[in-house]
């Protein structure tokens, strides 16, 4: 049987990727000379793919699966089946956008206000697209990086993917409207889906990842309790769902096990020791699958 041939995104969703394969159970070891990274199961075999071409080697059947924007899906108007959301990016665990904007100090305030002017973006198709739906005229043009720099010299107005927006403001830009939420997503090849065992690697590789993020910022704790004092420990300790209560040897013990945010564990130890928990652990937790 041929291993499952999976595309890995180059680029700025490199290294977050690697590190969400690892918590997932999976070692992928990069040679900077390479398109190939090594990963320790036989059965998956790794290439490095610009996110942006990701969905045209998927869709073409070069690669059975692989990784990559739901926008790039969109842009290419590839032909895959979306398996599963992956919701992580470079910097944080959430969506990025696709935004409409120009220099702080350009009169542009809406959309409307580009009517004959240029626009300069990687996603050419996808601005397309929104000034149609707007009723607007202008000319888009395909930037092959740095788009940030490209007005007001060369352009009117960009449309550029962000997280957090830093690097539009430091360029003094200022954002004018939303074009695209996007959410990094697990792509596959129709083929592909259709094979019986591929179907069942790709599903395993999701639910693993998914897991993995899942798991992100979230710890476990384990703590001991007399049986008299556990409703006032679980009224200050939340939980992803209901935590485990278990019976010690001594029956007048329970040994309380539950899921909760890192963020909020200093804050909460506390309170537990001051509610009467003892023998608290804190661990850390790689995969969380519900």
């Amino acid at each position: 049987m041929s291993p499952l041939r999976l595309g890995i995104p180059k680029g700025s969703l490199q290294d977050a990727t690697l590190q969400l394969f690892a918590r997932a159970g999976w070692r992928i070891s990069v040679n900077a000379r390479s398109y190939y990274p090594a990963i320790d199961d036989p059965e998956i075999s790794c290439t490095l793919v610009r996110a942006q071409e990701m969905a045209r080697y998927v869709a073409s059947g070069a690669l059975d699966a692989g990784i990559t924007g739901r926008d790039w899906v969109l842009e290419t108007d590839a032909e895959v089946v979306e398996v599963a959301e992956l919701i992580y990016a470079k910097q944080r665990l959430a969506p990025v956008r696709w935004v409409l904007a120009v220099p702080e100090d350009s009169p542009v305030r809406s959309v409307h206000d580009l009517e004959g002017k240029v626009i300069a973006t990687e996603i050419v198709r996808l601005t397309q697209q929104y000034l149609a739906r707007h009723g607007v005229t202008a000319r888009v043009e395909f930037s092959w990086g740095a788009t940030e720099v490209k007005v007001p010299e060369l352009a009117d107005a960009i449309v550029e993917v962000t997280e957090t927006g830093s690097s539009l403001r430091a360029h003094h830009l200022r954002i004018v409207d939303t074009v695209l939420e996007s959410v990094t997503t697990l792509i596959a090849n129709q083929n592909a889906w259709a094979d019986a065992h591929k179907q069942e690697q790709i599903q395993n590789l999701a639910l693993l990842l998914q897991g993995a993020i899942a798991a992100y910022n979230k710890v476990g704790l384990m703590l001991n309790v007399r049986r008299t004092d556990l409703p006032g420990v679980l009224a200050v300790l939340p939980a992803l769902k209901n935590p485990t209560i278990s019976t010690l040897s001594d029956p007048d013990w329970v040994a309380v096990n539950t899921v909760v945010d890192e963020t909020i564990v200093r804050q909460l130890i506390p309170r537990l020791k001051a509610a009467r928990a003892q023998g608290i652990v804190e661990y850390p937790l790689n995969k969380i699958v519900l």
